[in-house]
């Protein structure tokens, strides 16, 4: 588990095509001093594992689902990526949890200030838009967001100063890709409010109400 609260920024030196996926060697010198092989590190939000230790740098094998399915697989040397050590129990959850299990691959539509923060808006898949309601909770890019606005195809944050300067997200080009996951309090919400209002997995998703629907219709008394 994680927060979505970023400790490091690392530098990729190295990407190598294995059987069955990657190997990262990823270059964060303070970062990996009390780290431990088999550790858990969101790397731009990817739950990966600590293969090895390298001058200041460490190893973390991809499997070729992950490579397909985030922006790993986009990652070449030189890439700066985000870097989270997974949760202790005793630590203060300033963010909130994150599992390092990415939902959906999104991409960064604009930037415009706003204040003392910075506007970002991101596209999002509508399959993941189904979970995501403002004031709730989005890692993007492995980073703990407030959603500010929502619309059918994505949503809105207000990033401050020190979010954009102590991750990748002030340095990312419009366009680029990124790394989504929802609340996971948001999923299992839904199932049990489909499992409660009867609603079928295996419907089409066409033919299935949204979690929006459903709540209205219990709070409705039907």
């Amino acid at each position: 588990m994680f927060t979505g609260l970023i400790e490091s920024e690392g530098i990729i030196t190295k990407v190598e095509r294995v059987a069955g996926g990657a190997r990262l060697e990823v270059y964060a010198p303070e970062f990996g001093r009390d780290m431990s092989l088999g550790d858990s590190i969101a790397v731009d939000g990817a739950c990966l594992t600590v293969a090895k230790f390298i001058r200041g740098a460490f190893n973390a094998d991809v499997s070729e689902e992950t490579l397909t399915r985030t922006s790993l697989g986009g990652l070449r040397q030189g890439s700066k990526v985000n870097l989270e050590r997974a949760l202790r129990l005793s630590d203060r959850l300033g963010g909130h949890i994150v599992t390092g299990h990415i939902d959906a691959v999104g991409s960064l539509v604009m930037r415009h200030p706003a204040g003392n923060s910075t506007i970002y808006q991101f596209f999002a898949p509508r399959d993941v838009m189904e979970y995501v309601v403002p004031k709730g909770s989005i890692a993007v890019d492995g980073i703990s967001l407030t959603v500010a606005q929502t619309r059918d195809d994505g949503f809105a944050a207000a990033v401050v100063p020190h979010t954009e300067q102590s991750t990748t997200l002030g340095a990312k080009a419009i366009g680029a890709p990124v790394n989504l996951e929802v609340d996971m309090l948001a999923k299992y919400v839904q199932r049990f409010v489909a499992l409660y209002s009867g609603a079928e997995d295996g419907a089409p998703r066409a033919g299935r109400r949204g979690l929006g629907d459903m709540l209205r219709e219990l709070t409705d008394g039907r």
